[in-house]
């Protein structure tokens, strides 16, 4: 979707985590580039720590089984039909079995690596500090900042491998959603918009894509009857949106995998 803003809305708390946790990846792989420096360490360690608290929130170790054992159910249903890529629904479905059988492994604890680090853990309870992880405060931090960039690799990947499992499941969760859905081309009278959602189809995520030049960006809200878009202007960061009193044209994507 090139030249184009996609704006997303999930519908359920599931996807509400799934969202959440590819932010967070999305923010390590950006950090870790050829000439990565002291404060992209400091941001990766946060982020890992945040997917943490994430997962242990709830048994999303679970509810991602869950989702990749429909998406596979899906997948199962679609392996007579003659205008599907055969060759792909395999090779998904194979990466989803392989994704589930980890998962499923009563020894595999997603985060333990974190938790176990006692450096880690002095870095996390400074971290609620207002500036609590200065080289004042963490001297061995300071230290390990300062050593080999092998050395930290090493580390980095040690904490991090044993949440590869969830950050695949996530990714290939998240691409089968977004490219369940065929786009429509709607009109939002005077800036605003409202669609049931069919008991039998229901949609988990909402995605609204608008030209990058657009005067406008949608807040979207929905439940499990019906979901509402208005298209805001913001004149000013100073000032509060407002709906604007135009017809807004966008592209609309209901994913209901």
């Amino acid at each position: 979707m090139q030249n184009k803003i996609i704006f997303e809305q999930p519908l359920n708390e599931r996807m509400r985590n799934l969202l959440r946790l590819e932010h967070l990846f999305d923010l390590i792989a950006f950090r870790l580039h050829e000439t990565i420096s002291k404060w992209d360490y400091r941001n990766i360690l946060e982020s890992l720590l945040e997917i943490n608290e994430l997962l242990s929130r709830s048994d999303f170790k679970t509810e991602l089984i869950k989702e990749l054992e429909r998406h596979s159910s899906m997948l199962t249903a679609l392996e007579t039909n003659p205008a599907v890529d055969q060759t792909r629904l395999k090779k998904i479905k194979s990466e989803i079995c392989e994704l589930s059988v980890e998962l499923r492994n009563s020894s595999y604890q997603p985060g333990n690596a974190l938790k176990e680090d006692e450096l880690v853990t002095s870095f996390k309870q400074r971290t609620n500090i207002s500036g609590g992880t200065c080289n004042f405060d963490l001297p061995r931090f300071h230290y390990w900042l300062n050593q080999a960039t092998i050395k930290k690799q090493q580390d980095l990947d040690n904490w991090s491998k044993d949440i590869d499992p969830i950050k695949k499941s996530t990714y290939l969760a998240l691409d089968m959603i977004r490219n369940s859905s065929n786009p429509i081309n709607e009109k939002a009278e005077s800036g605003f918009y409202q669609q049931p959602i069919e008991s039998n189809l229901p949609c988990q995520l909402i995605r609204v894509a608008l030209p990058s030049a657009s005067r406008y960006y949608p807040e979207i809200s929905g439940g499990k009857h019906r979901f509402t878009i208005r298209f805001m202007e913001e004149t000013s960061t100073k000032n509060r949106p407002a709906q604007t009193a135009n017809d807004v044209d966008f592209e609309l994507h209901c994913c209901i995998l």
